[in-house]
């Protein structure tokens, strides 16, 4: 091991839909042939190298790698190391970086929620859905309109804490959205599903409204419309939270402990969808 590095004994590792697109070759970064997929974990310091401070042997800790993580044990960086609270357990805990740290960055540091304020959620069962949702409803005091496919969906995101809920398959998003907050319209949207969910999310904001682009789950990348920004002086912004991690670490650290901290208090409780020995990790 380098100086820096630290080698964890992997308890859990998150299943993203980031791993499936990695692994068809359809994500924004493409790792070099073999690799192994896996970008967050949970579990427990097994050693660390000579220069490392800010963790110690047995400590429990979260972590974030691009890749490589879905494994028994895995060596890195001590500065992609985040300390687990004692409250909160290793099977939540790797469950918070990429849904949770996507969530609070969306939500706080770019959309700039306000209390009080209504928040459109589309592909609101997944994973990223559900945890804008917990952190809108629980941290930041706003009101939630979750948007799925499915009926059965739309339950799920109730269970979450939505107030509201759309079933975009059947009829149109920005119609059932007005039904419910009348012609002003949403504060705020975060939408990964792109396509022509995002234009109606896009047609639903307020004004000064803010729309944040997290993915394209529906395999669809949509043209903004730039009279639709000028006529209501809407913001919309892109979101990559992984790209943080070069570009602004402070901003990202920051989201992981924010996530660490909302879970210690109970104001967030991570989804658990199912959980997959490692062996199983095809299956999941």
């Amino acid at each position: 091991m380098f100086p820096l590095q630290v080698r964890v004994d992997v308890h859990f590792c998150g299943v993203n839909f980031a791993d499936i697109l990695v692994c068809r070759g359809q994500y924004q970064e493409k790792p070099q042939l073999p690799f192994t997929p896996g970008m967050e974990f949970s579990g427990t310091v097994l050693e660390i190298g000579t220069d490392v401070s800010i963790v110690k042997e047995g400590d429990r800790v979260i972590g974030v790698s691009g890749f490589n993580v879905m494994a028994e044990e895995c060596v890195i960086d001590q500065k992609m190391l985040w300390q687990i609270p004692e409250k909160v357990p290793l099977r939540e805990a790797a469950a918070l970086p990429v849904s949770y740290g996507t969530a609070i960055l969306a939500l706080e540091h770019r959309a700039r929620t306000r209390p009080g304020e209504t928040v459109l959620v589309t592909a609101a069962a997944g994973a990223t859905g559900l945890a804008v949702i917990d952190v809108a409803t629980n941290v930041l005091q706003a009101q939630v309109i979750a948007a799925t496919g499915s009926d059965e969906k739309c339950k799920l995101a109730m269970q979450k804490g939505a107030q509201s809920t759309v079933n975009y398959s059947q009829g149109s998003l920005k119609e059932a959205v007005r039904k419910l907050v009348g012609s002003a319209g949403v504060n705020v949207a975060i939408d990964t599903v792109g396509g022509d969910v995002f234009l109606e999310a896009l047609r639903s904001l307020a004004w000064e409204g803010r729309i944040v682009v997290v993915g394209f789950a529906g395999g669809n990348i949509a043209s903004v419309p730039a009279n639709l920004l000028l006529l209501k002086n809407i913001s919309a912004m892109g979101l990559y939270w992984g790209r943080y991690k070069e570009q602004s670490f402070p901003v990202f650290s920051r989201t992981l402990s924010s996530a660490l901290q909302y879970c210690q208090q109970g104001r967030i409780q991570p989804h658990i969808g199912a959980v997959f020995k490692l062996e199983e990790v095809r299956c999941s």
